[in-house]
């Protein structure tokens, strides 16, 4: 199914705000909404991302780049935030600026709430200030903690188990509670699963810094030779190989989601709606090794550890409601998703930016 944009010359009227459009998600939806005719401004601390992102989206967008604009500002502070607020007149703002990583807010919550709160708070309140009464955020699967059932509906118990999990549904309850002080709000409200791929061009992709948190990235660098082994977290789940099952979505059909929940709040969206995006089916961590292992022609070792405390064996996403409100369903299966990684990782081994010292070797393709 896909995402019907209006055509250029009316999107050409819209300006959208995209905090935290340098990241990975972000720079992948700036891409599609250029292309759709958009002008595109992204504000991005870059604490967690590279200027290069950017740069790469302008080149892909080719005869539209000249709608992108980019400011390196900190939502956290402000005035810098107010100066752009005050200069432009936005349409609709698509929040994604936060950071992310679950094992890091656990070891510094502190820090997650200053920044992820403390930062949407002055997004919010400069948002009413200016008029700008449309938001689309980027919220996570992980306000559903570990479910006692699946598949994972809108309408299923939140219970983060994380810091950084509990941010994203502070964040939803701010949007909510806002809402419903002021009608002329229209929120949306994105619970995305596990976003994995990259742009087909291999030109964008997941750039994270320092020690992946999530599957696919480590994966890749085992294909790479950066990692001698892919430790699995757990093989004794009561799941059909015994290793625990994520839904895993490409990137650009994540990136579509948002666009489709964007293009709603310009047509028939009221009040504050919840969609999770996902594909609505569950991989196993033997499955994702095998489908990126025929992708890469490459061998991933194994070496099977103790499972993480907390990890549920099987969480994925109920997709009705976005498919029947949104108009929008994945596209891409776990093969699509394992050879645009597999052809990003090899056209940019170290990401955007090789490291300046390299005590690494990478194999010879």
């Amino acid at each position: 199914m896909s995402i019907q944009h209006r055509d250029s010359d009316q999107a050409s009227d819209r300006v959208i705000l995209i905090t935290g459009g340098a990241g990975y998600i972000g720079s992948h939806t700036a891409l599609l909404l250029l292309e759709a005719g958009y002008k595109v401004y992204i504000i991005d601390s870059l604490d967690n991302a590279v200027e290069d992102a950017i740069e790469k989206v302008a080149v892909l967008s080719e005869k539209n780049r000249h709608n992108l604009f980019f400011y390196k500002v900190d939502l956290r502070n402000r005035e810098h935030v107010k100066k752009i607020f005050s200069s432009v007149k936005f349409d609709a703002v698509i929040h994604f600026a936060g950071l992310k990583a679950v094992g890091e807010s656990v070891s510094k919550p502190l820090l997650y709430y200053g920044n992820n709160l403390v930062g949407t708070l002055n997004l919010l309140n400069l948002m009413d200030e200016y008029g700008c009464k449309k938001l689309v955020f980027s919220s996570s699967a992980t306000v559903y903690g570990q479910p006692t059932f699946v598949p994972c509906t809108e309408e299923s118990p939140l219970s983060p188990t994380n810091p950084y999990g509990r941010t994203k549904l502070f964040i939803e309850e701010m949007a909510r509670d806002v809402q419903k002080s002021d009608p002329e709000w229209t929120v949306m409200l994105l619970r995305y699963f596990n976003p994995v791929g990259a742009h087909p061009s291999g030109v964008i992709g997941e750039d994270p810094k320092g020690i992946p948190n999530n599957l696919m990235p480590l994966i890749q660098r085992v294909a790479l030779g950066q990692l001698p082994e892919l430790s699995v977290l757990g093989n004794d789940y009561p799941t059909r190989d015994g290793t625990g099952v994520r839904d895993y979505i490409h990137v650009m059909d994540l990136a579509k989601g948002h666009v489709a929940a964007l293009e709603k709040l310009f047509t028939d969206a009221t009040g504050c709606s919840v969609y999770n995006l996902g594909t609505g089916k569950g991989t196993s961590v033997l499955e994702i090794v095998a489908a990126f292992e025929k992708a890469s022609g490459k061998r991933i070792p194994l070496k099977f550890v103790d499972r993480r405390p907390g990890d549920s064996s099987e969480v994925y996403a109920s997709t009705k409601k976005a498919e029947r409100e949104l108009h929008w369903r994945a596209q891409y299966d776990i093969n699509d998703m394992c050879r645009d990684q597999w052809n990003w990782a090899s056209k940019n081994p170290w990401g955007y930016r090789a490291p300046e010292l390299q005590s690494q070797s990478i194999e010879k393709n």
